[in-house]
């Protein structure tokens, strides 16, 4: 991460966000448009950009944090952009599986449930 998302949040904090909405304005950026704008700007436009993982790679890192921090606001938003980024539904379902020794039985049947909602939206 080189830094330049942080250094253009704190150059543009008053302007207004007049682009295409994302997912993060779509979900949150009337309540807290602030919020949204760093999303956007820092953690997918410089975080998830960066050099060292591959978007790939960064999302089985990130779908593995939120199943076994029991994140389940944001699964179904990073299952369906690991699948986007080339993660396969038996990958998913195997990250799962073997979170339930690491994170807990409940905690895999729950992201299992997410999981399979996301791959019946996508008809997979």
């Amino acid at each position: 991460m080189n830094g330049a998302g942080l250094a253009w949040v704190f150059s543009h904090e008053d302007t207004p966000m007049t682009q295409e909405p994302t997912a993060a304005r779509e979900s949150f950026g009337e309540v807290a448009p602030k919020l949204a704008e760093i999303s956007d700007k820092v953690l997918f436009g410089d975080v998830w950009a960066g050099d060292g993982l591959s978007p790939r790679d960064r999302s089985l890192v990130t779908i593995t944090s939120l199943i076994s921090l029991y994140r389940t606001n944001e699964m179904p938003f990073h299952i369906g952009r690991a699948l986007d980024n080339g993660v396969t539904r038996d990958e998913v379902i195997e990250i799962i599986t073997h979170l339930a020794f690491y994170s807990g039985w409940p905690t895999a049947m729950t992201a299992l449930n997410i999981a399979k909602d996301v791959f019946r939206q996508r008809g997979l």
